[in-house]
């Protein structure tokens, strides 16, 4: 479990004022709607001082000329109406507001968890995130929407309001003003406590969504080794700290929403029907002023209750902000590239130098890493779990920086080229490869407008891939649903060399990319991966060594250093670490025990 923080009063001033930063390219309409909310606010104020007028002037004295009342019952009626088609423009234009400052927000979120460094998402759940980026933005768009029109609203009301009280009756008016320290003190105390036990709420959401995202990625493990009775007590455990969380909100909410303000408001209409009462033993007392006053403590209370209900909804979006704003100031983005410098790349030369890296800064798991891979070149990267292969592609992709050594394609430093050329430039086929939602031609050519339908056909047809495509409903329309889950590995596997076939990369990035294909798939697409390589430099990883026998150099691994290297039959001929994998793979006992004794 988390340590439960909380934010402080300046911490949440800020929050705030970063929010209502969002609103500055909307003055026009914000303008607009407070007008409005000023004109409804005028004819909340009337409304009562209009029936005072009518009781106090022609009720009481018993005063009825025909005239003057049609002209106060229309007056009264008009601004009724009127109040009410007023009011509808106003909440629309708010809610409209509210509506647009949630969009960009969302949109400045999404954009920001898109160019996160690797290493952000190596710490952070998937299911953390998701809730940030949905729940969290949620959470903030009902503030918007909810309780800074009602603050608004409640504000306007409350001015009107009480200029009205002073010019009916000053003394009483000062009396009523207690209403606001009260009113102060139990915000205060809301917010102090309030905080804590949402930031605890936040957190245990998140906490259930990454537990739901994880469950749901692995299914098909929880279900083969009977998993479900664990998942279901973690899930639980989880959703039961969620509900002890949710509990103590409801008990503050209980407690100093709205039980306290009614109290608040019973105590001062006790104070004004007093004042009236007391008055009355030694002057007559006007009921028209009394009316008023009684009408404008219930049109004051209104918007306050409904600020005070929702204010357990401000607090869980200043949380829900404060975590979005985390995630907007998260600095561990992906790595950058030098500005101002430009270059193509031509030969596609590769060359480490002395390169050593760390993902926690502590622990090295490549040491002194150093080789070059002339243009044309395949050099394959063996060894065993952990020797560091994955952690070489990483870095040569920028998908992580480093600091000691240097990678340099065609003499030039990787962090030197637009980041955009290197894209285009490296082709990168993964092992588990990533399907998106849509057709198969969607996924080949990834929504690239420049790309035709013919040259994604060519570049099914390079990979071996067309003829299963030609087979399927739809052929190359073919929905794929989401990660590719109803077609088969070998397929998933073909579609992403077509993909990467089709931008024609100067430089082939494979990690085991025919682990997930059968051996009749793997005979064809070897014969294309030899299409594929020629003219390419290749940088290839390989558990099976017999897909990579060719290759022009071979690095053997182990333990982030490179302890040999040769072509297939040099390292044979070694009798190291890679002779005793290949014996192991197959099958001989030599091997077996030179690897357990090693």
């Amino acid at each position: 479990m988390e340590k439960t923080t909380t934010m402080s009063a300046k911490e949440q001033r800020q929050v705030l004022k970063r929010l209502v930063r969002y609103t500055i390219p909307h003055k026009k309409s914000i303008f607009l709607a407070f007008f409005l909310l000023a004109l409804t606010t005028v004819g909340d104020v009337l409304g009562p001082y209009l029936v005072k007028v009518f009781i106090d002037d022609y009720l009481t004295p018993r005063n009825f000329p025909y005239e003057p009342l049609v002209w106060l019952a229309a007056g009264y009626i008009g601004i009724q109406i009127a109040n009410v088609l007023i009011s509808y423009f106003q909440l629309l234009k708010f809610q409209e507001i509210a509506l647009k400052i949630i969009q960009q927000l969302r949109v400045d979120v999404f954009s920001k968890v898109q160019n996160l460094g690797m290493r952000y998402f190596d710490q952070t759940p998937a299911g953390g995130i998701v809730s940030r980026v949905t729940n969290d933005t949620e959470a903030i768009k009902d503030m918007f929407v909810s309780v800074l029109v009602s603050f608004i609203q409640g504000s306007f009301l409350f001015i009107g309001i009480f200029t009205a009280m002073f010019i009916l009756n000053v003394k009483l008016a000062l009396f009523c003003l207690f209403i606001l320290p009260v009113l102060f003190m139990i915000i205060r105390t809301y917010r102090k406590y309030s905080s804590i036990f949402y930031h605890d709420l936040r957190e245990r959401l998140s906490q259930l969504n990454a537990k739901l995202s994880e469950s749901l990625q692995g299914m098909a493990i929880i279900q083969v080794f009977r998993q479900e009775k664990r998942l279901r007590e973690e899930f639980g455990n989880i959703n039961e700290s969620h509900y002890k969380a949710g509990m103590r909100n409801i008990k503050i909410d209980g407690l100093l929403l709205r039980p306290a303000i009614d109290l608040v408001y019973t105590s001062a209409l006790i104070l004004v029907l007093s004042y009236f009462g007391i008055a009355s033993f030694n002057n007559p007392i006007e009921i028209g002023v009394l009316y008023a006053f009684i009408n404008y403590l219930d049109r004051f209370f209104e918007p306050v209750n409904n600020i005070m209900m929702r204010l357990s909804l401000f607090q869980q979006a200043i949380v829900a902000s404060s975590r979005v704003f985390t995630l907007l100031d998260e600095t561990e983005e992906s790595p950058a590239q030098i500005k101002g410098e430009k270059g193509k790349i031509a030969d596609a030369e590769i060359e480490f130098r002395d390169i050593t890296f760390s993902y926690d800064g502590h622990k090295d798991v490549l040491k002194n890493i150093s080789f070059k891979a002339k243009p044309g070149e395949t050099i394959a990267l063996v060894g065993h779990t952990g020797s560091g292969k994955s952690s070489i592609i990483n870095l040569l992709m920028r998908f992580y920086e480093f600091e000691r050594g240097e990678i340099l394609i065609d003499g030039q430093s990787i962090k030197e080229y637009p980041i955009e050329e290197l894209r285009d430039r490296v082709g990168l086929v993964l092992q588990d490869p990533f399907l998106f939602y849509g057709t198969v031609k969607d996924n080949i050519k990834l929504h690239n407008s420049n790309m035709t339908d013919e040259e994604v056909e060519s570049a099914a047809e390079f990979v071996q891939a067309h003829t299963f495509i030609e087979k399927l409903p739809d052929s190359y329309s073919h929905k794929v649903v989401e990660r590719g889950s109803t077609l088969s590995s070998g397929q998933r596997q073909l579609i992403a060399f077509a993909r990467t076939i089709a931008t024609n990369p100067k430089i082939l990035v494979l990690d085991e990319a025919t682990a997930n294909i059968d051996t009749e798939t793997e005979d064809s697409i070897q014969q294309a991966l030899a299409k594929m390589r020629k003219g390419r430099t290749t940088i290839a990883i390989a558990h099976r060594l017999s897909t990579i026998q060719d290759a022009d150099c071979i690095l053997v691994l182990h333990q982030g250093e490179i302890v040999e290297k040769g072509n297939h039959q040099q390292l044979l001929s070694q009798k190291g670490l890679y002779h005793k994998m290949y014996l192991l793979q197959n099958g001989l006992v030599e091997g077996i025990e030179g690897a357990v004794n090693s």
